[in-house]
This record gives C-alpha cells, sequence and structure tokens, in this order.
C-alpha cells in the first residue's frame, strides 16, 4: 500500500473513465464536515460552501466523461450521520455524482472489505484510510492483485443492487 496526496488522487479520477466509490462506514467523523453537520442538527440553514470544491470537481469529471459512481452501504434505521447526508446528497447528484444506497440487509452475503475505496476503472484501487477515531488519515494506492480483484468482485455484486437515490428516499 502507498500513500498518496489528495492531488495525486485527483489526478487519478481525472485519468478514469469510471470512478467507483464505496462507503462502508454509517458514521464518518471527517473534520470539514463537524460544522455543517452541527447546523442541520441545530435546524440552521447552509449555504454549502464547505461542499463546492468538491462539486466543482465532480462537475468537472461528469463533463469531461469520467463516470462517478457511490455506493452507500447503511444501517436501517438510518444513524443520524447517515441522515444528514442524505440531505445534502441532491448536491451530489446534481453535480454528476450517480449516488445509490445499499441497505445492510441488502448486502449480508456480499463479502465486505475493511476500507472505503476510490475502484477506478478495472485496474487501479484507491483506499480511503480513517484512524481509531473515524477522522481521515488519507489515501493509499493497493497494488496487491488480489485485493483489486477483491473490491471489483464487490462492486460487480454491490453496485447492480445498491438503490438509486432518488428511489431510495422516495421509499
Amino acid at each position: 500500500m502507498e500513500p498518496i496526496e489528495y492531488h495525486q488522487f485527483q489526478t487519478m479520477l481525472r485519468s478514469a473513465r469510471r470512478a467507483w466509490h464505496l462507503e462502508l462506514r454509517d458514521t464518518y467523523n471527517v473534520e470539514f464536515e463537524e460544522a455543517p453537520l452541527a447546523r442541520w442538527r441545530n435546524g440552521e440553514a447552509d449555504d454549502f460552501a464547505w461542499l463546492e470544491d468538491w462539486l466543482k470537481f465532480i462537475r468537472e469529471l461528469t463533463e469531461s466523461g469520467v463516470e462517478v459512481q457511490r455506493v452507500r452501504l447503511v444501517t436501517e434505521p438510518h444513524t443520524e450521520y447517515t441522515r444528514w447526508s442524505i440531505s445534502v446528497t441532491p448536491l451530489n447528484v446534481s453535480a454528476g455524482e450517480d449516488v445509490r444506497y445499499l441497505p445492510r440487509d441488502l448486502a449480508a452475503d456480499i463479502p465486505l472489505p475493511d476500507e472505503d475505496c476510490w475502484l477506478l476503472d478495472d485496474d487501479r484501487l484507491v483506499l480511503s484510510l480513517f484512524k481509531a477515531d473515524g477522522r481521515s488519515a488519507g489515501f493509499a494506492v493497493e497494488q496487491d492483485p488480489e485485493a483489486l480483484a477483491r473490491y471489483r468482485a464487490v462492486r460487480d455484486v454491490a453496485w447492480p443492487r445498491a438503490v438509486p437515490f432518488a428511489q431510495y428516499v422516495s421509499r
């Protein structure tokens, strides 16, 4: 596993045709989300300025032809964090991400990996790393062909099973 900087991660996404993101946690402890989550919790308005750089990047990717897909594995009933992220997801979707939700009971037979990931095309695996307290620890390229095959197999089962965002929230 080789740690990479954020700008290297962005370069890798720009060179992909398909960027598939797997999120396995019901709660994240991401520093830049703390204030927006607190505003949401208090019923305060959010201008989403904290998310604009990401949304701009996603628009750039999708407008250049990169297919950006995200599967969020979720426990039902939802955690507070999941409820908040669902409230923000329309922004991701409008930027061009295809976001889907996979309830854990529909994934019980999938041998899920331990780490969130970005699978780029079929041949590059970037792991999203986290500290013990749930804070981000950056990204790492995983070169192990067995790990790549394992994540690819998970994608091939999880993606068609996951429920598109609009359909998921209207259930």
